[in-house]
């Protein structure tokens, strides 16, 4: 592939910027250090993450696709930028969910670590100023934000993820709690996007259920970079 020009930037988020290319079907992703927890209510810094969090995506999406699952992952520039296809976001925040803890336990009264009887698929429509609400599939088609057959490809491209992530995770000794995943639109064709990291996911460790992820940050347990680092060691040593 020939070499891109990093153009202006175009969006800036919680964790990433992304930027233009000189090719109209590429993006340049930059990851940042900053960490957000409840809707941007909590704010700070973990050290090393954006390197940990680009690393960790590349590893991973390039697992996915693999196992055919097609990702907007082209190639890795540098510790924090890499070269993606220009999707358009599909404004959902896709939620799969293997053991309960966080909003789930608290939404339905389960106590945080019970193993669900089957995953389970959750959207979230992508606003911050209404916090991220819940939405079902009806809500999504009749607002335009996806259509039937969209929404067929996203729930389906979610439940591969997690058979993958859930037996790559278990090699290592991880519990894969949670994840979120986003979609984009590339050429006619719905593909994964966004990242795959302790921002976006859950990991316990397999026999003492610590917690490898924000949730470190998110509940003030200390010990945020060492976790971050702890679950990038395992996957480079798999």
């Amino acid at each position: 592939m020939q070499d891109v020009q990093k153009l202006e930037q175009i969006y800036e988020g919680k964790a990433k910027k992304v930027f233009k290319t000189s090719n109209p079907d590429l993006y340049i992703v930059e990851y940042k250090d900053d960490a957000t927890a409840f809707n941007g209510i909590k704010k700070g810094t973990i050290s090393g993450k954006g390197v940990i969090n680009n690393k960790m995506s590349n590893i991973m999406f390039q697992i996915l696709e693999k196992n055919g699952i097609k990702t907007h992952f082209v190639k890795e520039l540098s510790d924090r930028e890499t070269l993606v296809k220009a999707v358009k976001i599909v404004p959902l925040e896709i939620i799969i969910r293997n053991i309960a803890a966080g909003s789930f336990s608290k939404r339905y009264g389960v106590e945080e670590g019970t193993l669900l009887k089957n995953p389970t698929l959750e959207f979230s429509l992508k606003n911050d100023e209404l916090n991220d609400p819940l939405i079902n599939n009806s809500h999504i088609m009749a607002l335009g934000v996806a259509d039937e057959n969209e929404l067929k490809q996203i729930s389906d491209m979610a439940y591969s993820v997690n058979e993958v992530m859930k037996k790559f995770f278990a090699n290592i000794g991880i519990k894969l709690v949670d994840f979120k995943i986003e979609a984009g639109r590339f050429n006619g064709e719905i593909i994964l996007a966004d990242e795959i990291s302790p921002d976006t996911c859950r990991f316990w460790d397999a026999e003492t259920n610590k917690k490898l992820d924000k949730d470190r940050f998110r509940r003030d347990l200390g010990g945020v970079e060492e976790a971050y680092q702890e679950i990038f060691a395992r996957i480079q040593n798999s």
